[in-house]
């Protein structure tokens, strides 16, 4: 099988531990396992928890008290509608893994994370790209996805909120989708990993799994919940997709952690705390990047409704690697470049670490546009 090189992942391998302010860093803010004992109310009792984990092979699709927890999350789902995965990035492949055969076609969203092209292009699938714009705020034109899918459509495949917009689909346009879907039987796979960060209310938009019967849901505990290091995600699908998708994952994962299962659960229990913690800090924190974009005339972007980052535009006469590349030699701020996305003219940049990091950062990069800009 041949793949194409994940461009995120390879540019954050190659800076990351190299910059001295991470704008590129899509998780809210990572928690210290002090902060989340704090936040969970376990500071005096973990160490009565873990002490009596015999430390073999955990529950093989996750423990039933984090399915439920997981559950709880969506409002017409099962602990049977779940099974747990090594990330969302394990989650989605799984779910590819198993829809997904040659000769099938595969509608994709550009820009979203590259698993959900590449991944279905490399088992033979036609990927059929549905180009989000500007000036429909990156949502999808759902009059240029119909004739994108056909009798042949196995999935539709979309981001909610996305990456690396902040774009966000309520649930009346997730029913449009699912409408279109329905139409030649497809399923629709929605990574819903920062789902949570809404910028208006509860910071909860509607689930796929829970509009469309053959709505599919990937999460994760490392965006919203600020647990990257758990490296846990899941599923959330119909139960008869949940059996097959479980066939697939006895080969590549048995279980995953239990301390990374226990730790999950805690945290899943306790969600409001952390929801709290880390709302404040995308809310927060977007509103100090929106009046610095507003300050640059170089830069420009459609606001993000949800998520941890942005796209922005700008205009300089320089490639988005380059742009990026001499922005951290010269200043130590670490950007992603538009080109790793498959989007060049934009960059994108993460706001959900701590503000200090983020004002510190846009104030090195005013003084970079301003040597830069003709």
């Amino acid at each position: 099988m041949k793949i194409r090189e994940f461009g995120v992942e390879r540019w954050m391998d190659r800076y990351e531990n190299e910059c001295t302010f991470n704008l590129a860093e899509t998780c809210v803010e990572s928690l210290t396992i002090d902060q989340l004992l704090d936040l969970t109310g376990k500071q005096h009792c973990i160490l009565d928890e873990l002490r009596p984990l015999k430390l073999t092979y955990g529950a093989i699709e996750g423990s039933d008290r984090l399915r439920r927890s997981i559950a709880g999350m969506y409002d017409a789902q099962e602990p049977s509608n779940v099974i747990v995965t090594h990330g969302a990035i394990g989650a989605n492949a799984l779910v590819y893994q198993t829809l997904v055969e040659p000769g099938d076609s595969v509608v994709s969203v550009l820009p979203t994370y590259q698993q959900h092209y590449s991944i279905p292009e490399s088992y033979g699938a036609d990927v059929r790209i549905l180009k989000l714009r500007e000036e429909n705020g990156f949502l999808p034109d759902l009059g240029e996805l119909k004739p994108l899918v056909d009798h042949t459509t196995r999935l539709i495949s979309i981001s909610n909120p996305n990456n690396p917009t902040g774009s966000l689909m309520d649930a009346a346009f997730l029913k449009k989708i699912a409408a279109i879907a329905q139409s030649c039987g497809a399923y629709v796979l929605c990574d819903e990993v920062y789902r949570g960060t809404d910028q208006e209310g509860n910071g909860y938009t509607a689930s796929i799994a829970d509009i469309y019967e053959r709505g599919i849901s990937t999460g994760s505990m490392s965006k919203t919940y600020s647990l990257a290091g758990l490296r846990l995600g899941w599923i959330v699908a119909p139960r008869d997709l949940i059996r097959v998708v479980a066939i697939h994952r006895d080969y590549n994962t048995i279980s995953v952690g239990m301390i990374d299962d226990h730790f999950a659960s805690i945290a899943l229990e306790n969600r409001q705390a952390i929801l709290e913690r880390n709302q404040n800090i995308v809310r927060t924190n977007l509103a100090f990047l929106d009046a610095w974009v507003a300050g640059e005339p170089a830069i420009s972007y459609v606001k993000p409704k949800s998520g941890t980052t942005a796209l922005l535009k700008y205009r300089l006469e320089m490639s988005s690697e380059e742009f990026c590349t001499k922005l951290i030699e010269a200043t130590g701020v670490m950007f992603t470049p538009g080109s790793a996305l498959d989007m060049e003219g934009y960059v994108r940049i993460g706001y959900a670490n701590t503000l200090d990091v983020l004002k510190a950062g846009l104030a090195r990069v005013s003084e970079f546009l301003k040597e830069h800009v003709g």
